[in-house]
């Protein structure tokens, strides 16, 4: 005799489609991911659905994101719907252990895709983040040089026209008297 297996209102074994997963694959509370990912294992599938097209269609601060992301987020809800038939099969108590391991399998597998494919998005995030940040980098440091050439050229441009005009004023009389001095000794 095997010990009694408890079943939910819809027949399924409760430990079947249980997840051990570690919090640090949720990833951060507030991200994306986690809502995602803990949405699905309370079985919330409608709203993480929901949740996924309303990110698709919120306006991003970077240009090029939907076009990169749209095709992830479609194989994200791709993946909860295949997610929530294999939960949802009706009958699966009739089914052998083997097909119900199976089930499982594809379960955790769709799982497991589906935190790769919101990393990628979260990736994309982040690296157009930081791409757009070496932007700003790269402007904010042309103007630093372009202000730099400007004061060295003002400098440059002062002393050619100030201190060299002063200083050739200043050897053409040290010159004149050393010459004037010169003659006096020698008695032109």
């Amino acid at each position: 005799m095997g010990l009694p297996v408890s079943k939910d209102p819809a027949g399924r074994e409760d430990s079947l489609f249980s997840m051990a997963v570690d919090r640090n694959d949720l990833g951060a509370p507030d991200s994306l991911r986690y809502s995602i990912l803990t949405g699905v294992l309370s079985e919330e599938y409608d709203r993480v659905i929901e949740e996924l097209k309303g990110f698709s269609d919120k306006p991003s601060p970077y240009p090029n994101f939907q076009e990169k992301a749209t095709r992830y987020i479609n194989h994200c809800i791709d993946l909860i719907y295949a997610i929530k038939a294999k939960r949802g099969f009706q009958g699966i108590g009739s089914l052998t252990r083997a097909k119900q391991q199976e089930l499982r399998e594809k379960f955790k597998e769709h799982f497991r895709e589906l935190q790769h494919v919101l990393k990628v998005i979260e990736k994309i995030q982040t690296d157009l983040r930081i791409q757009d940040v070496r932007s700003t980098i790269y402007v904010v440091r042309a103007l630093w040089l372009a202000t730099l050439s400007i004061i060295i050229l003002a400098f440059w441009l002062d002393i050619i026209d100030g201190l060299a005009r002063t200083s050739i004023v200043v050897f053409d009389d040290v010159f004149t008297q050393l010459a004037n001095f010169l003659a006096e000794k020698i008695g032109f």
